[in-house]
């Protein structure tokens, strides 16, 4: 028996993602374009795999003026992200998400400067948090 389809992309139609997110909606020829700048691919395999994008719902076509269609992201990155990363974040640390940052930070796998963005974040964040309290205390 064949497994169900994961809703999360792949690593081929995350670059297929990519490509829409940076460049709005594009045509099949100008998706196999994109992904010809770093390798090979036919036509239609980047065909088939839009259709199965579609059927997730990653992507969204309308028709076009000639011939095809303009294929568009229907996910943003931003949920996109976070639906892999909570699957990371499930699936290997057990649903803690400072077992992934740790893990980040022993393996040095952060910048320097990747710290310092995290710190400001992290103080948004208190600061955020210790005004809600104060302001839900009156």
């Amino acid at each position: 028996m064949a497994r169900p389809a994961s809703k999360h992309p792949t690593d081929g139609e995350l670059e297929i993602l990519r490509i829409l997110w940076a460049n709005g909606s594009c045509t099949l020829a100008e998706v196999c374009d994109a992904l010809r700048a770093s390798r090979e691919v036919a036509t239609t395999t980047v065909a088939t795999m839009l259709k199965v994008m579609l059927d997730k719902k990653l992507v969204k076509r309308k028709a076009s003026t000639g011939r095809g269609y303009q294929w568009s992201a229907a996910a943003t990155q931003e949920k996109t992200a976070g639906g892999m990363v909570g699957k990371l974040v499930d699936g290997v640390f057990d649903g803690s998400a400072s077992r992934l940052v740790a893990h980040l930070v022993e393996t040095e796998r952060l910048t320097a400067k990747d710290l310092a963005e995290l710190e400001k974040l992290v103080d948004a964040k208190r600061r955020e948090a210790n005004g809600a309290k104060r302001g839900g205390k009156s």
